[in-house]
Parts: structure tokens; sequence; C-alpha cells
């Protein structure tokens, strides 16, 4: 029984190696410390966005009260992130760390859980008037409502009147022959340098509202990050121009400008008194007089003057336009006693999910029409974008399927709001070694 007191190799490995471990790993943090390296505390690898930051756990772990806190402060995201809110009324406002996990490896700090999303919209609740959104979401694939824009009821505000099905259909008259119309034809992102199939409008026909396209807002920033997720609006300068001329005249070659009626009149005022200047003959005009087949009647010929010749054509080329030609896409309406026809406004959406983000880049490997129904689209007034059961056949819960996180879709940051920040970190500090 006192074999134990016996030597024996094993037990003299075994209080060796009791006492050098604990020595080793106190002389480790001894020698970390000395050198300043706090990898050593590290509660794992940080993500690529503050792979910089990995030595340098101060950064983000102020000291409080003589000792590192736990979790990073907001004070140290804000130091770098803006981070505005999310609305004006919310109730609640998470801490930064409770939604950004780090030390998770490689993971995307915006590939957040939906428990951080829903820790406030399964419920909802805030301040103020009551809220116009669902106030009970737990996860995309259940619970979620219908997108508003294609809710029923809704219809497409714009006043263009556009046919997809037609434009889409096989041997449309081009403008050098029979053509077929792809969606890229007239929906392209704006980043997109490809030049158009059917060619561009001289410079003279282009409005100055068409030519360098509208100038991005700051409210627009959000929405813009990716300068390839949303499609550019389709203008008539680079869209239609090569099919759908405005030619008023056959003594002129040229169309009208596309622009306000004002500027087309000053525009067919000018052209007819520059020719009638050119072509004075031309203001003694023949009339037909109508009669029976059997008894032609002679012409009628008048005699005017200029200003009287060229005012009667403007007359009827006005006709031409706006009784035929604009009215084929424009909404015309004429105020008792005013000579010019009002247009109304195109008033097409420049997007529709504003609360959502989406990419149509990732998507480009699925055929437009698989979403937008312009095959079968007849109506102006019809919406073309998916509904949700079209999304959820690729994002849903499962392995084999397309993220469906909250994250994917919807942003918590209202970036519209961001305030400048000013760095205060010096490359020096940052610096291994420092």
């Amino acid at each position: 029984m006192n074999y134990f007191k016996r030597p024996h190799a094993f037990r003299r490995w075994r209080f060796w190696l009791s006492l050098s471990v604990p020595l080793l790993a106190v002389l480790w943090l001894v020698w970390h410390g000395v050198t300043g390296n706090q990898r050593v505390y590290s509660g794992g690898q940080v993500s690529p966005a503050h792979a910089v930051l990995a030595t340098k756990c101060d950064a983000c772990h102020f000291e409080m009260a003589g000792f590192f806190s736990a979790k990073a402060s907001d004070r140290a995201c804000l130091a770098c992130h803006d981070g505005p809110i999310h609305h004006a009324n919310q109730t609640f406002t998470p801490k930064c760390s409770s939604c950004h996990e780090e030390h998770r490896g490689h993971a995307r700090l915006a590939a957040t859980s939906d428990a951080a999303c829903t820790q406030c919209h399964a419920d909802l609740r805030t301040t103020g008037d009551a809220t116009k959104f669902v106030r009970d979401i737990e996860n995309f694939g259940s619970g979620h409502p219908e997108f508003a824009a294609v809710r029923p009821g809704s219809i497409d505000p714009g006043t263009i009147k556009l046919n997809h099905a037609v434009h889409m259909k096989r041997n449309l008259a081009g403008p050098n022959g029979p053509v077929q119309l792809d969606c890229d034809d007239c929906h392209r992102p704006p980043t997109s340098t490809d030049a158009w199939r059917f060619g561009a409008a001289p410079a003279a026909a282009i409005p100055a509202s068409e030519k360098s396209g509208p100038t991005p807002q700051k409210s627009d920033r959000a929405a813009m990050v990716l300068a390839r997720a949303y499609m550019a609006p389709t203008t008539y300068a680079k869209n239609c121009i090569a099919c759908h001329g405005l030619q008023f005249d056959k003594r002129f070659k040229e169309s009208v400008p596309h622009d306000t009626p004002e500027v087309i009149h000053a525009f067919l005022t000018q052209k007819f008194q520059q020719y009638i200047a050119a072509h004075p003959a031309e203001v003694r005009v023949t009339t037909p007089v109508p009669g029976l087949p059997q008894k032609p009647q002679p012409a009628a010929v008048r005699v005017l003057t200029p200003q009287q010749w060229a005012t009667e054509r403007v007359a009827d080329s006005e006709q031409l336009l706006y009784g035929k030609t604009c009215k084929q896409c424009h909404a015309l309406s004429l105020s008792a006693g005013a000579a010019l026809p009002a247009v109304a406004k195109s008033n097409i959406t420049p997007r529709w999910l504003p609360h959502a983000n989406f990419n149509h880049d990732r998507h480009q490997m699925v055929k437009c029409t698989e979403c937008h129904a312009a095959l079968t689209s007849h109506e102006t007034a019809d919406i073309l974008l998916p509904g949700i059961a079209t999304c959820e056949k690729c994002h849903h819960a499962g392995n084999d399927a397309a993220e469906s996180r909250c994250f994917e879709c919807h942003t918590y940051h209202d970036w519209t709001k961001a305030k400048e920040v000013k760095g205060k970190l010096t490359l020096s500090s940052l610096l291994p070694g420092n």
C-alpha cells in the first residue's frame, strides 16, 4: 500500500510539469506585458474593417476605474463612426456592441443578427404619433408584410404613357429596320459606359436637364453607395429619340427639341422665319377648293406676308405635335384662353423601396423578366416590381438559400443624417510595435 512512497519516473514528471507549466504561463504573460503586446488579452480575431486595431485594445476598450471595460463603449465607436440614429421617435437606442459583435473572425460587422432588429420590431413602440409601420415582424420568412409599393390599390403615379408589352414585341420599327428591344436598352445603372444601341440625339435636341442628369443630393447618398445598385432614370434623349422622332415639317430634316411648349414655339417661329426669308416665293399659298369630282374647282391662291406665312406654318406644326406626336407619351391639357398646352410632369418614381436597399448588380445573373412582368404589362399604371413571394423563392431559411436576415435589405443607421467625423488617430499609433 506504500507504492506511492517509492520513486517513479511518471510521478517525477508530473511534479515538475505541475510546477513548470504555471511558471511558463506567468513568464509568458510577463513577457507580453513588458513588450506591450496586448494580443494575449484578445477575445479573438477582429473583423477586416478593424484589422489595424488588432493589437490596440485601448482604441476601443477604454480604461475605466483602473481597469479595461469588458465591452467597447459607444464613445469609442463614435470617435470614428457617426452612427446616426434609426428614427427620431424611437424609444430605445441599443449599444453599438449589442448589434456589431467583434472578435468573431472575418465576419462582416454589418451582418447583424435578426435579434438585433426584433428587439424593437417584434413589438414596435414609438414616441409621439402612432407608427405607420407594421408593429410585429419576427423575420423575413414569416410575418413580413407585402412590399408597400405592390399592395392592392397601388398604382404607378408616372404620367408618361408607356406600354411595356408593345415595346418587347419582335420586329418593332427601329431607326434602321426591325429591332428586338431588350430591358437594358432603356434601363441601365448610372455608371454604365456602354453605347446605346440606337444612338444618341444631336446635342441641340437635348435640353439642359437631360444632358447631365439629376445631381445627387445628400439625401440620396445612402441610396447610391453602390454605383450599380439602382437604375438611372430613363430619358427621351438617351432611350427614345432614335425611334420616336419629333419631326414637324417636311421642309426640315431636324426635329424640335424635347423641351417645354414655350421653347418649342420659339424654335418653330425662328425656323420658319429663317426659311421664308431664304424662300420668299413661298408666300404665295395655293389652297385646294373642295368640289365634285366631275367638276373640279380652281385652287385658291393667297399671298401672305412673311410673318403671316410663318405664323400659319407654326400653327400647323404645333397641331401635328400636340395633337398626335407629343400626346402619344405625354398628358396634355389646354386651359381656356391659353395659347399653348400644359404638359404634366413625368412624375417618374426614382426609388420604389425607400426603406430598403436593393442591388441590381448582385442579381444580374437572373433575367429581368423573372422579377419584372414587362412582357404582360399594357398599362402605364402597372407597377412592375416583384412581390415578396418572388424574393422568397431565393431568400429563405436554410443552407441552400440566399441570405434572408434583416440586414440584407434594411439599414439601421439613417446615413442621410450623417455628420462628418474628424479623425483623431495617427498612423504611428496604429502601426505595430508603437
